[in-house]
């Protein structure tokens, strides 16, 4: 009989923010294929009878192409085994699932995709920043700094023109991709954190503007960058903060629904409450 794959999400970093299904997984598995990215506390929650296997591949250092990945996690499955190919974050943010679906079904192995929390979402929560907000952003879009040999250029003005708050995973060269969001109408004031490392012990977050990215400390991996006006919410901000008019809830509105649901009713000390 065939085994069975399992496309897992590690989340950013730490264990906490497995889900239950990965870890089990984890402790069941006969086979754990993981990624470099893939901290070593999750790793060590690996069953100690599995095989495991880092088939790990940076930017200039690759160790094993994704042709032989894809033959090892068949291989192993043809021998009847469970295996969970570890990725960090999800597995379907720039986390090559796609290839490695095509090539599971080419070969007839059963699979299954767990998600796990995504980079950008561990990155903006553990920098408190919102991705959208009601008067800045009303959309997030996720780009990737590198793009495969062939493949045409990001059409940075296309999202920079949206007024999404932009989050681009593997900016190996900040300062480059600060000058193509310049060009393509960006101003140099425009907030941006690089975060670096989100949710593990030597987490960084560094916020900064346009204009100074390319003057940023160098980061280590794995790291992101968040473009747009809801940085100004970072934990770490020291960028001016926008003022935006709350909507006002009269004070005699607010006592009335306080009483309705059984809460004792607040004192009239001021005129409203905000929203």
């Amino acid at each position: 009989m065939k085994g069975k794959v399992y496309l897992v999400g590690a989340g950013p970093g730490v264990p906490d923010l497995l889900t239950l299904k990965a870890l089990r997984l984890l402790q069941s598995a006969d086979a754990v294929l993981h990624d470099d990215l893939v901290s070593p506390a999750i790793l060590k929650l690996i069953s100690t009878r599995a095989r495991v296997h880092n088939v790990g591949k940076r930017s200039g250092a690759k160790k094993i192409t994704q042709e032989e990945i894809n033959f090892l996690t068949t291989s192993l499955a043809g021998l009847g085994l469970t295996v969970v190919r570890l990725k960090s974050g999800d597995p379907l943010i720039f986390g090559r699932a796609g290839e490695e679906i095509e090539a599971l079904r080419r070969a007839n192995i059963e699979f299954e995709i767990v998600p796990g929390v995504t980079a950008a979402f561990g990155a903006a929560a553990a920098a408190g920043i919102p991705l959208t907000h009601r008067q800045l952003s009303h959309a997030v879009v996720f780009l990737t700094g590198q793009h495969a040999a062939g493949i045409q250029e990001t059409d940075w003005q296309k999202f920079v023109s949206s007024g999404a708050t932009l989050v681009i995973y593997m900016p190996h060269d900040p300062g480059a991709i600060a000058s193509k969001l310049k060009r393509a109408g960006l101003g140099d004031e425009t907030p941006c954190a690089i975060v670096s490392r989100a949710t593990r012990a030597d987490q960084q977050v560094h916020v900064t503007t346009l204009a100074e990215i390319p003057h940023t400390p160098t980061s280590s991996a794995p790291s992101l960058l968040i473009v747009g006006d809801v940085v100004r919410f970072a934990e770490s901000s020291v960028l001016p903060a926008q003022s935006h008019s709350a909507n006002v809830v009269p004070l005699a509105e607010v006592q009335t629904l306080w009483g309705q649901i059984g809460f004792t009713k607040p004192e009239a000390t001021e005129q409203g409450v905000a929203r």
